[in-house]
């Protein structure tokens, strides 16, 4: 089993504007970043290579990021212990909070592709619900064999 990532965020300025410049800027090193760290499998993009332009909600101000990794510790080691760190300590300044939760995570079987439809209904699965083997967040960091042998 691999592990999915869907996170959100909701831009405070237009992503060409002077004030998201350097988060802009970052794109494609911290892309490239995830790709190269141990673990990474796949991550959603568009034909220039980010997630930007895929507008998954009504507000065009929120930014997706979707991807699958081999472990929750793969993962980890990419968000905490790389250069991403430093964009994720600085968040609030490119981002509005969102009240709800803005990620989740869940368990599919190797060599699935999963779809941004799919990421929104887990998303929401979660905020409608709590975490679960069927949709979850590092605060309860299900395995694999819990989310296969859920059942909705």
């Amino acid at each position: 089993m691999h592990l999915v990532q869907l996170n959100i965020a909701k831009a405070k300025y237009p992503l060409d504007s002077a004030e998201l410049k350097e988060f802009v800027d970052n794109l494609i090193p911290v892309n490239q970043l995830a790709e190269d760290t141990e673990g990474f499998i796949w991550r959603l993009q568009d034909e220039n290579g980010d997630a930007t332009s895929i507008h998954a909600f009504s507000d065009p101000n929120i930014i997706v990021n979707m991807s699958t990794w081999a472990s929750v510790d793969a993962l980890k080691n990419f968000m905490f212990r790389t250069h991403h760190r430093d964009f994720l300590r600085r968040k609030s300044e490119w981002f509005d909070n969102i009240a709800l939760d803005s990620y989740v995570l869940w368990w599919v079987p190797q060599g699935c592709t999963p779809s941004i439809e799919e990421g929104i209904a887990r998303l929401n699965y979660l905020r409608d619900n709590t975490d679960s083997p069927y949709a979850f967040t590092f605060k309860s960091n299900f395995s694999s064999t819990e989310a296969n042998e859920y059942k909705l």
